[in-house]
């Protein structure tokens, strides 16, 4: 007849020796305990993390101990699923023999897989990542490509814009002034300025006399213009 309550007692002193800082009693009536199980680091320091509680039945042995995940680290639902289905097929492949530390190193190796699998998706994102950014820059570098509906869809907008400036420039003028004219075209838009100096001594009273004396016939002058030497200042001077 087989000791379950012996063969129970020998399988929890190993444990306890082979997982020393892992390994924690939570009761022993029923007998039940919690082991951490953590994979090994991957490439960028990945690593996930679960507590495994396990409770004997009466029979075990014979019978499967209750199992579940009491706690977990970066891990998706979906691993701590896959965990739970890959412990019961361990344990029905051990039926009949202590199985706890069988099944803890079947859960060290599935975690050791979810790792890979995290680093995968994770390389996964990373090329999808830089797919799009390439794409984007693919695009920034082409621009948009010119077609006859999206110019007169430009044009019009342009066209729209200068319009709406020029109602602003125009607008701006006004609440100024009257625009600035050059002196050209202050005569050609009043005439009455041609005459304007004139009118104005004349009103004031104030004629000017020339002394027509004070001028010579031009043809009368004896300018040696072709000489190089020649100074205008200078006839005065021969004169005294």
């Amino acid at each position: 007849m087989t000791d379950y309550a012996e063969e129970q007692r020998n399988e929890l002193e190993a444990i306890e020796s082979i997982y020393p800082d892992s390994f924690t009693v939570l009761s022993e009536i029923p007998t039940s305990f919690t082991i951490t199980v953590t994979s090994d680091a991957g490439k960028n320091d990945e690593m996930v993390e679960v507590t495994l509680k396990f409770t004997y039945v009466e029979k075990y042995p014979d019978e499967a101990p209750l199992w579940e995940i009491f706690s977990q680290e970066n891990m998706e639902d979906s691993d701590t699923e896959e965990i739970l289905s890959f412990l019961n097929q361990q344990a029905e492949e051990n039926l009949g023999m202590v199985m706890i530390f069988t099944l803890v190193n079947a859960v060290q190796e599935k975690l050791n897989e979810i790792v890979d699998q995290i680093k995968h998706r994770r390389e996964e994102e990373q090329s999808r990542k830089d797919a799009e950014a390439e794409e984007a820059e693919k695009v920034a570098f082409q621009g948009t490509v010119v077609t006859i509906e999206n110019f007169l869809a430009w044009k019009a907008r342009f066209e729209l814009e200068m319009n709406e400036l020029k109602k602003k420039r125009q607008k701006e003028e006004e609440q100024i002034g009257k625009i600035k004219l050059t002196g050209k075209k202050l005569f050609e838009t009043d005439h009455n300025l041609d005459t304007s100096d004139i009118q104005f001594l004349e009103d004031s009273g104030n004629n000017v006399e020339v002394d027509e004396s004070l001028f010579q016939d031009i043809d009368d002058l004896d300018l040696d213009e072709d000489d190089p030497d020649f100074n205008p200042l200078e006839l005065g001077s021969d004169e005294d």
